[in-house]
């Protein structure tokens, strides 16, 4: 885990009515890690208040090459990453699955630029858009750490 995982992590249990996994591991093939089929997701948070988990990715990467990719492939996977989730986590098959991405804001313009590729209207089979938080929004002076 970085640095900013551990800031990002602190934000989101601020808020008491979520809770935070760690380094999830989404295998979309119970008991295989087979290649493409497998991301270990850099922190789930569980949110009781909105019945949403929330896939967490953390990076600071200009380019926003891996993040990026990283979304796209779990788009393609959408059903499967849902069914995997829901088959390991045992996460109510009414609950929205969302991905969260937290990056530097100057570069918030380049990752939506590579998410693109997204469908403009998400299906049943495609993942919501990310949503996406600047890493400058949660650092722990810019809200109330006993409740966010």
């Amino acid at each position: 885990m970085d640095y900013f995982q551990g800031v990002v992590t602190d934000y989101l249990v601020a808020n008491r009515c979520t809770f935070v996994n760690s380094e999830l591991l989404i295998q979309l093939d119970e008991g295989k890690r087979l290649k493409g089929r497998h991301w270990y997701c850099d922190a789930a948070a569980v949110s009781f208040a909105d019945d949403t988990l929330y896939l967490c990715e953390v990076t600071y990467s200009k380019t926003m090459t891996g993040l990026g990719n990283r979304l796209l492939d779990w788009n393609n996977h959408w059903v499967d990453v849902k069914k995997a989730i829901h088959r390991d986590f045992k996460i109510p098959g009414t609950w929205t699955i969302q991905p969260w991405a937290f990056i530097p804001e100057q570069y918030i313009e380049v990752l939506e630029k590579r998410l693109k590729k997204l469908p403009a209207v998400p299906g049943v089979g495609f993942m919501p858009y990310p949503k996406i938080t600047s890493l400058e929004a949660v650092v722990p002076w810019k809200y109330d750490v006993e409740d966010r």
